[in-house]
């Protein structure tokens, strides 16, 4: 993508109705994006299924939910669970018999990691051993699913694999240097990228965020061929990061954080939408806005650029509510702190000679830099020595906005979606709140 391409409209469901199916392709786990959609689907009236990526057992081996863990993901679901287990990566696999990558890197420590070399053939063979368990798990579970689909019904498939992480010891100890780490304590991003550690966490990166996508648009296919030979609809969404537009100095644009990682996989992904896009499938990755979520809150100052989310409230007329969401936030300020004072320490970091050179979309995702590190990762320290209380932060109330517009945003957009890959901007999302709570008061005053 050579600029990102915005959802400016609020679109309506047009499609889907009661009896629709929809399949939630990634397992719930607390807080994330995937919550808003769903509240969308269920609204809808569709039927809601879901798979599970299983549990390992004390040796290692992939198992199914037992009778319990099925009940609380299905409670946590709202819907029925295909209890085959997905598991995506492969960090966990090798051939029968052999190391798997993750035992590889056992013999990693924070003096040889960046000059251990891995054997990369063998690495290929767990890869491929990896590929094979999920496609084939993946062509269990739709066997099953196609059995739940009635006639006459629209499919939305929903993608929500993220992550790919191997629990590998010393590579916490570089994540927290590269994430959280300032000064003496900061670590160059491009020194994890360039080593061997670093480019099979990539790999893995992109079998579960980007690749799992394609392997779901290609077993669905004889699901998909039924249902539009019926004369009804099929859909794939899947949740992209590149960065978002947020208001700085008065305007809208386009900023990230650095160093995203994952942005190598989350750009595959957007070419696998493309693809199938070209292709005549209704596949369309959405970039949104940052939030803090159970995964995202190892990245210290992900969180920033969701602050000023209250001044695009605003900026778009939210009137009576935006206003009360501002004063909503500085009460969870301490007495001597105001939301003006946080945001001109936002605004501070973002016009500050440091950041501007990470505003460049076609060079994105950026390295980090010691003064970019230091500047952000204090800020975020900053802002949060301001809250009244470390578990209530603004961050947490804008990151729930943000879960429901985003999903609002995207059910709808799904009735006649409008390309493969687009960018949900604070100003759509700020749009898509004040329209919606505006609706909500106008009904309660009735």
């Amino acid at each position: 993508m050579k600029n990102p391409v915005a959802v400016n409209r609020l679109a309506e469901n047009t499609v889907f109705r009661k009896g629709d199916v929809f399949v939630l392709f990634g397992e719930l786990f607390g807080r994330g994006y995937a919550t808003g959609l769903l509240d969308e689907a269920k609204r809808a009236g569709m039927k809601i299924v879901g798979v599970t990526v299983g549990r390992r057992d004390e040796n290692n081996a992939l198992r199914p939910l037992n009778a319990e863990e099925l009940a609380e993901a299905e409670a946590r679901l709202g819907g029925k669970i295909i209890n085959i287990p997905v598991m995506a990566g492969f960090d966990l696999d090798a051939p029968e018999g052999g190391p798997t990558p993750t035992e590889l890197l056992t013999k990693l420590t924070l003096e040889n990691w960046q000059t251990e070399k891995l054997d990369w053939d063998y690495i290929q063979k767990c890869r491929e051993a990896g590929t094979a368990r999920f496609k084939n798990a993946v062509a269990e579970v739709m066997s099953v699913l196609d059995g739940m689909i009635g006639e006459g019904r629209n499919v939305f498939f929903a993608h929500t694999m993220a992550g790919g992480i191997p629990k590998a010891k010393v590579f916490l100890v570089i994540a927290n240097r590269i994430y959280k780490g300032t000064a003496a304590r900061h670590m160059s991003s491009q020194a994890l990228i360039e080593s061997d550690l670093g480019k099979l966490i990539l790999q893995n990166f992109d079998e579960v965020s980007a690749i799992t996508f394609q392997h779901l648009i290609d077993a669905s296919a004889a699901i998909r061929a039924r249902v539009e030979a019926a004369g009804n609809q099929v859909r794939y969404t899947a949740y992209g990061y590149h960065g978002t537009a947020v208001l700085i100095d008065g305007d809208y644009r386009w900023q990230t954080y650095t160093n995203y990682t994952q942005g190598y996989a989350k750009m595959r992904l957007e070419g696998i939408a493309e693809k199938a896009w070209g292709a005549g499938i209704k596949a369309s990755v959405y970039n949104c806005p940052e939030i803090r979520t159970n995964s995202s809150d190892v990245f210290t100052g992900i969180e920033l650029p969701l602050i000023p989310l209250l001044l695009a409230l605003k900026k778009e007329n939210g009137g009576a509510w935006a206003e009360s969401q501002w004063q909503a936030c500085e009460k969870l300020l301490k007495d001597e702190f105001s939301m003006n004072d946080v945001l001109q320490k936002i605004t501070d970091m973002q016009g500050s000679a440091v950041m501007r050179p990470f505003y460049d979309f076609s060079a994105w995702p950026m390295a980090n830099s010691q003064e970019q590190a230091d500047l952000t990762i204090s800020t975020s320290n900053e802002i949060s020595q301001m809250h009244r209380d470390g578990k209530a932060l603004i961050s947490d109330l804008l990151s729930v906005f943000v879960v429901e517009a985003t999903g609002k945003l995207i059910f709808a957009e799904s009735s006649e979606p409008t390309g493969p890959v687009q960018w949900l901007n604070h100003d759509i999302v700020a749009r898509r709140l004040n329209a919606s709570h505006a609706e909500a008061a106008a009904e309660a005053a009735a």
